[in-house]
């Protein structure tokens, strides 16, 4: 194989191991001064990184060790494409219509074109991610403001203080923080995802097996643990626990990994999970969602819904507790557990949803983003059948799509950090390659949590700001820019 006037020696490795655990690839490419490594999941594109050498016999060198440290790990000689790629579950919903005498007041709605899982309502703007990997950012009043293509369908959309993750199909969690998404944690091939989590920098992924496995900042395994049960839809995590539920009901584990907390069952297979302060909820395929201590696992409170409960969520401490079901209805509960109404979405089941200033926001079926005025005036008009006409927002053909940064070429350049501006370095320690600080004021022994597809030994970059994580390590904010 030549490329321009160099020969090029391709060596391609596979790590698949019988039980799941690893389902990687690894090839080293050598083009005269140059070594070019690609590495991932097996059936996708994965990771590229390139570097120079001063001669084409330290490239080679570099090369073989390369090569050498990955076979003493297990990697193998193998044909690229044999294997097939890592197994997908996209849920599986039906959608009665609603029985309820009266329809939710809609403020508006913005159809997304595919079935959508992913929602994330703060101050600022809405999030929706669909099963086409499209995720859109909008303002409270349904202007469009961002698109995000991404390689996959989306799962789920998380927040942890300032950041936004996107959990996807192709089994990478992508940071939507700044401009360009990136790659932040990359999860085993084994683990067929249905629901994440992710507080101070650790992801918590749930999986189809009823596994709970953990990520630290650096994207390595922690622990993982396999419960009672199986298709877990709900892991939520605090400083205290992580709480996973399952088929089975919720359990909670020690954040560390060293032991189950409690275990309680509920009525029915848990089909999605919300937290607040002390405790959390499950919505459960048996027409109810539970209130659970977090300090016991005791069950606080039921709310009783007429259908399976694909999603639910609550006002700020649980004052109200609103709940959507597979016959395209909405529900909202006192905390004591007491019906207060019963709605139609009229836009088919809310498959996630999210409570914020008097407005609930559900993603639903069909695909919709929708936002229903939950006032208690709205509802009483709509329940007496009086209710506003829904703007359908529209998606401006023009709207550029940024799709995920998979090389430092991607991003834009300086040839010096603007004032105000932070500069961190990629070291190579042992066969890792971290990122530190080298900017005053900053403690230069801590890492920093970055995209692992831009790290490049030697390789600078500029961030708009960093923040200390409570694990100790410091996490970027705002976009980055490579230092020439």
């Amino acid at each position: 194989m030549s490329h321009g006037s160099a020969v090029v020696s391709t060596t391609y490795l596979e790590l698949s191991q019988e039980d799941g655990a690893a389902h990687k690839f690894y090839e080293v490419a050598v083009a005269d001064l140059t070594v070019t490594v690609r590495y991932g999941r097996i059936g996708a594109e994965g990771q590229t990184q390139t570097t120079t050498f001063a001669t084409a016999d330290k490239a080679r060198a570099a090369a073989a060790k390369k090569i050498g440290e990955k076979v003493r790990k297990g990697y193998a000689p193998a044909v690229r494409g044999q294997r097939l790629p890592r197994a997908v579950t996209r849920r599986q919903v039906s959608s009665a219509p609603s029985t309820a005498r009266a329809a939710a007041p809609v403020v508006w709605r913005f159809r997304t074109g595919s079935a959508a899982f992913g929602i994330h309502v703060d101050d600022e703007r809405c999030w929706v991610g669909n099963q086409r990997g499209d995720v859109y950012t909008l303002d409270h009043e349904g202007g469009v403001l961002a698109r995000f293509r991404l390689p996959d369908g989306v799962k789920c959309l998380v927040a942890d203080d300032f950041w936004i993750y996107a959990g996807c199909d192709d089994g990478k969690v992508y940071d939507l923080s700044s401009k360009l998404p990136f790659a932040a944690y990359d999860i085993a091939a084994d683990v067929d995802i249905f629901w994440l989590d992710i507080h101070e920098g650790e992801l918590n992924v749930s999986d189809r097996d009823g596994r709970l496995t953990v990520i630290d900042h650096e994207d390595e395994h922690q622990w993982a643990r396999r419960s009672q049960g199986e298709h877990a839809w709900m892991v939520r995590a605090d400083d205290r626990a992580v709480y996973h539920g399952h088929s089975k009901g919720v359990t909670a584990y020690a954040p560390d990994g060293s032991g189950e907390l409690w275990h309680t069952r509920t009525r029915g297979g848990v089909l999605f999970g919300w937290q607040e302060g002390d405790v959390v909820y499950a919505g459960t395929a048996h027409k109810a969602v539970q209130r659970l201590s977090k300090n016991t696992g005791a069950i606080e409170a039921t709310y009783t819904c007429d259908s399976a409960v694909y999603s639910c969520a609550t006002s700020p401490g649980g004052r109200f507790v609103f709940a959507g079901d597979a016959s395209s209805s909405v529900y909202c509960f006192d905390q004591d557990g007491t019906r207060l109404w019963k709605l139609g979405t009229g836009d088919g089941s809310a498959l996630s949803m999210q409570y914020h200033d008097e407005r609930l926001y559900l993603v639903t079926t069909d695909g919709s983003l929708v936002c229903v005025d939950a006032s208690e005036a709205a509802i009483a008009a709509a329940q007496a059948g009086t209710v506003p006409v829904a703007r359908d927002v529209k998606l401006a053909a023009a709207m550029p799509a940024s799709a995920p940064a998979t090389t430092a070429g991607a991003l834009a350049t300086v040839s010096q950090a603007p004032s105000g501006a932070i500069v961190v370095e990629c070291v190579q320690e042992a066969s890792q390659v971290r990122v530190r600080v080298l900017s005053e004021g900053y403690d230069r022994s801590l890492n920093v949590q970055f995209p692992r597809a831009i790290r490049e030994p030697g390789a600078r970059y500029v961030v708009d700001a960093l923040h200390t994580a409570a694990g100790g390590f410091y996490r970027v904010r705002g976009d980055i820019q490579r230092l020439l």
